[in-house]
């Protein structure tokens, strides 16, 4: 059903929604503050190596060179009961993240002798390197919930450390040794190649591993400038890997291929990514820069590049009703029984013209393969290039197959593809596309709120989203975003408050290879215990029906409906971390939205195989947590 979602939600979400921000509850996350992994630290009271590394006094620095000191490519791990719920969902996150770009994987703890240990402690930190240790901890703490921070702290995990302390780094970077806070200078200390190694790879200002311009700051200005100062502002990005983190953890893992990854195309190349023109039908697919009409220019470049620029149509300004072309993916051997198509499709021809996905599944039964319909694409907004979501069932050996079939309306043009990413992964339930963002960035008054549609989720909670485009009014260089549920035609049947449900808000980096993009995201988790107070005194519980606790509100086509509290983030993206990436494209964004139910996240399941030392040894540091300040802006109660 996800992937019929999003066919429908493309033809209603041309135009966001701008009304004016009401009076509900708004709880920023972060306070306002846009705090780092260091800066979380600090005020936790933690003095780490590097502001985030644990190393005990006399212990051998060699990881990254060290054999003995990788992980096996699959990584065992435990995730604790004092992880706040928010946090585990952000984590497991990140892990499909190591699948889709990386052959590393992760799996639950059942008795191997080395394992991760993700608890809540005080912070953000970890070792650097399997330090063959039994239960080797790494904590994510209050405020260290986000993807890229959970990456990073992965990343010192597998033997990484800060790109800043590389033997070549003064070639890059100037360290600004006054500006640096008394006692700290020593996080600023090189690493020799004895003790670490670029691999090969040049030194990235982009690195997900690399300190911010302020790190150990004593007075706000800059402790680290860039030799090339349009850096400046790039370095400390907490978005994703960079192409350089990858690149090195591939390496220094020898991998070969990602565990969950099938396939990217953007039919650049003459051999189409293997793709075969299928039979049974009496059209072809063709590989084109142009046709006559429209589309003009691919999606890949959008007519940027001369030269380059290809996609595949069929055409259907000639021809009979019924005609029908095949083009067919190479062959696919899945791991997981679910995977997810993503595409651009432009349609350009006859109202009725008809793109069907199938697949061809070869089993022992069908060694020739069978055709199984997923899905059927008609009519949806023209005239553009539209991104599709398709969610495939396949177990066995199969391929993907794109049927068009022309209708029986006059037409023009045809039907396009292009920009074809495969995947073992889940789709995002919907798509939320804003169209001439430049020019809503360029007019848009700070603390004016956009709103989306609203969504339903797969279990019938209405929801939706509210982006500040630029900022609150003392933060206009910001995009600020918000969760809100709305009232819905299923609330008489739900719980409330509503429990546990994660919100996934994610601005994609339409880099059109799904394994390079650096997609922004913020996760955030209903607990139905959290309250808020009004501007009357009156507590309420913050995720309550909106019925309830929201404010009655006019959508632009007049229909009313109430609108709840909310929580987010001010400090969603900086608008020259939005320009220095894909996410405005053909002067477009586009954000992927999920709401999931992560209540089974709540009881963490314990190995079914004892150990009665490191049992022990987990009791104690369960008691840890409970010792610490915890933010009270952040969601869960589990410390």
């Amino acid at each position: 059903m996800a992937s019929l979602h999003t066919l429908v939600i493309l033809c209603v979400c041309a135009t966001a929604l701008c009304l004016p921000t009401s009076s509900l509850t708004e709880i920023d996350l972060d306070n306002g503050k846009d705090l780092d992994i260091f800066e979380i630290n600090e005020a936790a009271g933690l003095d780490l190596v590097e502001g985030d590394i644990l190393i005990k006094e006399g212990e051998d620095r060699n990881t990254i060179l060290g054999e003995k000191y990788r992980w096996p490519i699959t990584v065992p791990y435990v995730l604790d009961s004092s992880l706040e719920i928010n946090a585990k969902g952000v984590i497991l996150r990140a892990f499909e993240q190591y699948r889709l770009k990386t052959c590393i994987d992760f799996k639950p703890w059942s008795r191997e002798p080395n394992y991760i240990f993700v608890f809540k402690g005080r912070g953000c930190y970890s070792n650097v390197g399997n330090r063959r240790m039994g239960k080797q901890e790494l904590s994510i703490g209050a405020g260290c919930d986000s993807l890229g921070t959970v990456e990073h702290e992965f990343l010192h995990a597998l033997g990484f450390w800060h790109e800043q302390s590389r033997s070549d780094r003064n070639d890059y970077i100037t360290i600004m040794w006054d500006r640096i806070t008394k006692g700290k200078e020593n996080n600023f200390n090189l690493h020799n190649e004895t003790e670490s190694s670029s691999l090969g790879v040049p030194y990235d200002y982009g690195s997900v591993m690399h300190y911010s311009k302020r790190s150990f700051s004593k007075d706000r200005e800059p402790t680290i400038v860039t030799k090339i100062p349009e850096f400046l502002d790039v370095i400390g990005q907490r978005m994703e890997f960079s192409d350089s983190d990858l690149l090195k953890l591939n390496r220094l893992y020898n991998c070969t291929k990602a565990s969950i990854f099938l396939d990217s195309c953007q039919f650049e190349e003459p051999n189409i990514c293997g793709m075969i023109q299928g039979d049974g039908g009496n059209a072809k697919w063709a590989r084109v820069q142009r046709v006559k009409g429209v589309p003009q220019t691919d999606y890949t470049n959008l007519g940027k590049c001369k030269g380059v620029g290809f996609f595949m149509h069929f055409s259907t300004a000639t021809g009979t009703q019924g005609d029908k072309a095949y083009l067919e993916s190479r062959l696919f051997h899945p791991k997981r029984r679910s995977q997810c198509l993503q595409f651009y499709h432009y349609n350009s021809g006859g109202v009725d013209d008809q793109l069907n996905i199938w697949v061809r599944e070869y089993t022992v039964k069908n060694p020739k393969g069978a055709l199984r319909l997923i899905q059927k694409i008609r009519g949806g907004r023209r005239g553009s290039w539209e991104l599709y979501h398709v969610t495939l069932d396949v177990s066995d050996k199969f391929r993907v197959v794109f049927e068009g079939v022309k209708g029986r309306k006059p037409s023009k043009g045809g039907l396009s593809l292009d920009d074809l990413n495969l995947s073992e992964t889940k789709c995002p339930q919907y798509t939320w596309r804003i169209r001439d963002f430049t020019r809503l960035l360029a007019t848009t008054p700070a603390g004016s709120e956009t709103y989306s549609p609203r969504f339903l989720s797969p279990d019938g909670y209405s929801f939706q989203i509210g982006l500040n485009i630029n900022g609150l009014k003392d933060s206009p260089n910001k995009i600020a975003v918000y969760f809100h549920l709305t009232s819905g035609p299923k609330d008489d049947n739900l719980q409330w408050p509503c429990p546990w449900r994660q919100a996934s808000m994610e601005l994609m980096d339409q880099n059109p290879d799904i394994q390079h993009r650096m997609n922004n995201i913020k996760m955030i988790t209903t607990d139905p215990n959290e309250t808020s107070t009004d501007y009357m005194g009156k507590v309420k519980y913050l995720w309550d029906n909106p019925k309830k606790v929201g404010s009655l509100v006019t959508d632009a086509n007049g229909s009313k409906y109430f609108r709840g509290p909310s929580s987010g983030t001010s400090n969603y993206i900086t608008h020259d971390r939005l320009k220095s990436r894909s996410f405005i494209k053909g002067d477009d964004v586009i954000f992927l939205l999920s709401l999931e139910d992560v209540t089974g996240l709540l009881k963490t399941k314990r190995p079914k195989i004892r150990d009665l030392r490191l049992e022990i040894d987990d009791r104690d540091a369960e008691k840890e947590p409970k010792r610490q300040m915890v933010n009270p802006r952040v969601l869960g109660p589990w410390t």
